[in-house]
């Protein structure tokens, strides 16, 4: 059975349109897959003391391009820094540096050149690169150097070494000499201290043996007098008993 051709008609327009929108899609796709001049960027930046310029490729396409960087005065190219580089982009970005001791506030011009099938790109980073106004510092890395000695190589040092002793005298004394000394040291000896008239202590150690202030008489006699109190007692508690007995 075939079919109607309104039906048959609108199957092919159906087909149609539909290529058409694969076209258009893959189209698009193939543009926002090649390499632009937007997706590139410049910028200087110091390394240490030294001054570097970087370009930044973010092409997802990973396209090889060639980059040129020129400084810049009053709109003309007046040298090339070192010698172009290739570089094959990403969609995070790859970036490659130029050494460059770059002046404040001088102008670069970075420049482009890649070919992505039907598609080149010849153009420059717009706008141009200008540095900052503050150059790079430089290390502070020089030690200073030993003062020079004011001696002369290859003389002794000026510093004198320690000085010895001076020499004993070993001349004799003189007679007189002797005789003065010996009336000074005399004179300068101390004087025998007199006899005192104070006892010693042992004269005095004897006079208190002899007097009994320092033996136990008193201790003795102290006894003697408290056992003849006892005995009398005894002796009357006795005559008494007796007594009372005689009755």
């Amino acid at each position: 059975m075939s079919l109607p051709r309104r039906t048959a008609a609108r199957s092919v327009r159906m087909l149609g349109v539909t290529a058409a929108s694969a076209a258009l899609a893959f189209s698009a796709a193939g543009t926002a897959l090649a390499c632009d001049i937007s997706e590139f960027s410049a910028s200087a930046a110091c390394d240490g003391a030294k001054g570097v310029i970087t370009v930044t490729d973010k092409d997802p396409s990973h396209t090889s391009a060639e980059i040129t960087v020129f400084l810049e005065n009053n709109g003309a190219d007046l040298r090339q820094v070192g010698e172009a580089q290739t570089v094959k982009g990403s969609k995070k970005g790859v970036t490659i540096s130029f050494a460059e001791d770059w002046e404040p506030g001088a102008i670069y011009r970075v420049h482009v050149k890649a070919a992505a099938g039907k598609k080149v790109v010849d153009e420059d980073i717009s706008p141009n690169l200008t540095t900052p106004s503050k150059a790079c510092a430089a290390d502070d890395t020089t030690t200073p150097t030993d003062t020079p000695s004011n001696t002369p190589s290859g003389t002794a040092s000026s510093t004198p070494s320690d000085t010895a002793p001076p020499p004993a005298d070993t001349t004799a004394p003189s007679p007189s000499d002797s005789v003065s000394d010996v009336e000074s040291a005399s004179a300068s000896a101390a004087p025998v201290p007199s006899a005192s008239n104070a006892p010693s202590a042992a004269a005095q150690e004897s006079n208190l043996a002899e007097t009994g202030a320092n033996s136990n008489t008193g201790l003795i006699v102290g006894v003697a007098g408290a056992l003849v109190v006892i005995g009398g007692a005894a002796v009357f508690f006795g005559m008494r008993r007796r007594g009372s007995s005689n009755r």
